[in-house]
């Protein structure tokens, strides 16, 4: 529970240290962080009886009721606070902001409250969506601007680099770590970002991270979504990461409301390793086991079931009784299950996803070129085959014979605007203009380092388990190079005079550009594996398919419009 406890234990100092009735208020991004770590079952325990946005119509005065804040420190949020205090609405003001607060800003608080209310002003490092004990997000709005370069969007951009900072330094605040920090080499922006953490961490604010120091520093580690722009692309086959591909993850909750025959009571469920033990265990299974394991989960609720049904004294209605809210609610955890299994089977076998999956994993782990262009082709001119899932595969097969063989990389695109629009096909020149070869630092298909080529044959030798999830994204390699000590300096410079000697106990990668779930298992089969050191993963965003094309689409749009402004000023 590392990052999701961390969260948690801010919340419940801040509710269980304010006894009596309380409001709860929060801004659009503190309320996904409230959220994903505290359930509102568990918010009612600690008395919260109303949760409020900061930026709501004021309505009547409740004086009776104790006004938590948990918030942002940013301008727009002061101007929201100063308000309430003039209001005067609730009884008493207890302040807290999820990150570092200007002191200017405090004194603008100090200045708004004429009637005495604020009670306390606290800062609690909970500046991130926990949504697994080893995996952050941001929910970034307007991702793609955080995978352009600066001089595209200067102020977005700035503004999203200033997000991605806060984030960075709040988690290691609340690990209670001062790291030291790496960045992909060919990554502008990842550079800004380990530059902006360096300073803050060791100039602007060194008495705040002055930590215990441990024999090896932590280790920051800032890299690049297009450095390895295939994992976003795949289809997935375990069930977190298959949830997310194909019906959408959104702050731990999934939304059915869209899908056919859902009842009223499914159209949003909560998927949380924390309030869902069978999703604990079963998150990183493939689809084939998990189908045996919601059987296996039916049959025991259906013996409890029938148990139920048997009440034939005084004493087992007062037994009964007693069970039933626990009943109530795994009734309603089985047929969660079973509807987003039934989902996902559907969606399967519609797009026929299992034939299209072996393509995506033989264009992602092998070489045979003659082999893909034909497979590919095949389903591009198979009139069953939905637009994403051409567009994904002939994005697949460019990034993997872009220097091989651009002449059938050329053909597949004009066969892909024939199937599809001259728009879509234009996305894959946008990939590999933003993502081709000649602008990745790592060694994306195992074909540029001798070690990295050793370890794929040896894999080969061995066999795979299962066709659908061989592959393994290069967040893998790269774990696997810090782990050992090969992550090399001439790729991940280090930021000022800092170095590592020796393996960190600590590691927080953060990826620019967004992670996926699939690399979120491979940071948990890491740590599972007791290695001596933890990983943790965090992002902008949380990727799927769908996410990372709406991306593309985003950064050609931007860059068409770029090229029109300059054409008219010539």
């Amino acid at each position: 529970m590392v990052l999701v406890g961390a969260v948690r234990d801010y919340l419940n100092r801040m509710l269980n240290d304010i006894p009596g009735m309380k409001v709860l208020i929060l801004d659009a991004q503190t309320v996904g962080i409230v959220s994903v770590a505290m359930s509102q079952s568990e918010l009612l325990q600690k008395e919260v009886f109303l949760v409020e946005k900061v930026d709501a119509q004021a309505k009547e005065a409740m004086g009776h009721l104790k006004a938590v804040t948990f918030l942002r420190p940013t301008v727009e949020n002061i101007q929201h606070l100063k308000r309430h205090l003039n209001s005067a609405r609730f009884g008493e003001y207890h302040l807290f902001f999820s990150n570092i607060i200007k002191k200017s800003y405090i004194q603008i608080l100090a200045d708004s409250d004429e009637h005495d209310l604020v009670q306390q002003v606290q800062e609690f490092y909970a500046d991130y969506f926990a949504i697994d004990p080893f995996h952050f997000t941001l929910d970034l709005h307007a991702n793609h601007v955080s995978m352009l370069p600066t001089v595209v969007d200067p102020h977005n951009s700035q503004l999203a680099c200033d997000r991605m900072l806060d984030a960075i330094a709040a988690v290691f605040l609340s690990l209670k770590k001062r790291p030291v920090i790496r960045y992909e080499r060919s990554s502008e922006i990842a550079r800004r970002v380990a530059q902006d953490a360096a300073r803050l961490m060791y100039e602007q604010e060194p008495g705040l991270f002055d930590f215990r120091r441990t024999e090896v520093a932590p280790l920051l580690l800032v890299v690049d979504r297009r450095d390895d722009p295939v994992t976003p692309l795949l289809n997935q086959w375990t069930y977190q990461a298959m949830v997310h591909e194909l019906l959408g993850i959104q702050d731990n909750r999934v939304d059915l409301t869209k899908l056919p025959k859902v009842p009223k009571d499914l159209q949003e469920v909560v998927l949380s390793s924390q309030q869902d033990a069978f999703f604990k265990s079963n998150m990183y299974e493939n689809f084939g086991d998990l189908g045996a394991n919601i059987k296996k989960l039916v049959d025991e609720f259906q013996l409890k079931a029938k148990s139920n049904q048997n009440i034939q004294s005084l004493e087992d209605m007062v037994k009964f009784v007693e069970n039933y809210p626990e009943y109530r609610k795994q009734h309603g955890n089985v047929s969660k299950h079973v509807t987003m299994m039934t989902e996902l089977s559907r969606i399967v076998d519609e797009r026929q996803l299992m034939a299209i999956s072996q393509i995506e994993q033989e264009l992602a782990c092998n070489a045979n070129q003659a082999v893909a262009f034909e497979a590919v082709l095949n389903l591009l001119n198979n009139e069953k085959s939905a637009d994403i899932d051409r567009v994904r595969l002939v994005m697949l097969y460019a990034l993997r014979f872009e220097r091989e063989s651009p002449q059938s990389v050329e053909q597949l695109i004009s066969r892909l605007g024939a199937k599809t629009s001259k728009h879509k096909a234009g996305l894959v020149k946008t990939l590999l203009k933003q993502a081709g070869f000649d602008k990745r630092t790592g060694d994306l298909f195992g074909n540029r380092d001798l070690f990295i080529k050793a370890l794929n044959m040896a894999r080969g030798l061995k066999g795979v388990e299962n066709v659908y999830t061989q592959h393994q994204p290069l967040l893998a390699q790269t774990i696997e190079s810090i782990v050992r000590g090969r992550l090399r300096d001439i790729d991940y410079p280090f930021v000022g005079n800092h170095f590592q000697q020796g393996r960190p106990q600590d590691v927080v990668i953060f990826m620019v550009g967004g992670t996926t779930y699939e690399e979120a298992r491979t940071v948990h089969l890491v740590n599972a594996t007791q290695t001596g050191t933890r990983i943790f993963l965090g992002g902008t965003i949380v990727q799927n398919s769908a996410s990372f094309l709406n991306d593309l689409e985003e950064m050609q749009r931007v860059q068409r419009v770029e090229r029109g402004s300059f054409a008219a000023s010539m």
